[in-house]
């Protein structure tokens, strides 16, 4: 007995015949919902972040004067005049200065009050908070009520020292105390926002490791520095990149407590940019000096990841 296979094909041309048209499929384009729900902020952010940053370096490149007839074009000229400028490398100095002094000091006492109140009880939290107070205040705030404690006339630190009998000390009127003391304000707002991540970062540690350390005879040194540093490594980057960045841009504590001086002692990089930009209205230099700072984070912040490079199997 012999049976015949017929394809599924070759029936349905049977029963439509050779001359009927195959239905086509219409399809309808749709709108992702994500595309739909980002339009606005993408909108948003192309209009007032990425526009004027593309415009800032077509404005480098032109010695921009705001209100001036024509803006003449002069290439890399304000870059060359940049490199030969004493502010520029005065400022840069300071700004590194202050970078390198504020950072490392914050994450080290950062990381040191993480240790003491790592425990959760009562006392521990409010440590905590008060801690991490001065950094939800404003670096203006800030600026003004640490102004005002260091004034030698007026503030609670000169009044403290006269009752001691000792002579008031002109802390941001001096060319040797202005960045000391704008250095230790920073410090001081910056202190408890290393805390609470390094609180973060030691809590996620697995205590398995501790019991194997000490079961190999590690003591309290060797933990921290073979099984605690290596497992926080991830915050600590992180730490150091954002404190880095804040350093770096550092405008608002300058501005209002030293204004740059005394005789350009606490200049920072951003502070010159505001005043070639918004001052002597020499737009197209001031550009100049936002694209070289954002270059210079860029650097550090590579070379701070290759640093505390982090992999899974570490």
């Amino acid at each position: 007995m012999s049976a015949t296979a017929t394809h599924p094909e070759s029936s349905r041309a049977a029963r439509g015949g050779s001359g009927s048209a195959k239905p086509r499929r219409v399809y309808k384009r749709r709108l992702s919902p994500a595309i739909l729900f980002m339009a606005p902020s993408a909108i948003i952010l192309g209009a007032f972040v990425f526009w004027p940053i593309l415009q800032s370096l077509y404005y480098s490149l032109f010695n921009w004067t705001i209100g001036a007839v024509d803006q003449q074009w002069v290439g890399f000229g304000n870059y060359i005049e940049l490199f030969h400028d004493p502010h520029f490398w005065n400022a840069l100095s300071v700004t590194l200065i202050f970078t390198v002094s504020t950072v490392v000091v914050v994450i080290i006492i950062g990381f040191l009050v993480a240790l003491l109140l790592l425990r959760e009880n009562l006392i521990t939290r409010i440590v905590r908070s008060i801690f991490f107070f001065p950094t939800i205040v404003s670096l203006v705030s800030i600026g003004l009520v640490w102004k005002f404690l260091l004034d030698p006339s007026i503030g609670l630190v000169g009044g403290l020292t006269q009752l001691l009998g000792i002579t008031p000390i002109t802390w941001l009127q001096s060319t040797h105390l202005a960045l000391p003391s704008v250095i230790f304000v920073a410090i001081w707002r910056n202190v408890g926002f290393a805390m609470v991540l390094f609180v973060a970062g030691l809590k996620g540690v697995p205590a398995e490791r501790y019991e194997a350390a000490r079961l190999d005879g590690a003591n309290n040194r060797q933990l921290t520095a073979f099984v605690t540093l290596p497992s926080i490594r991830p915050t600590l980057l992180f730490t150091t990149l954002i404190l880095t960045i804040q350093s770096f841009q550092v405008f608002d504590l300058v501005y209002v407590m030293t204004g740059g001086g005394p005789l350009f002692v606490t200049d920072s990089l951003v502070n010159e940019l505001y005043r070639e930009g918004f001052v002597n209205f020499r737009t197209g230099y001031a550009s100049a000096i936002s694209w070289v700072l954002f270059a210079i984070i860029m650097i550090i912040s590579a070379l701070q990841l290759r640093l505390f490079r982090y992999n899974d199997v570490d």
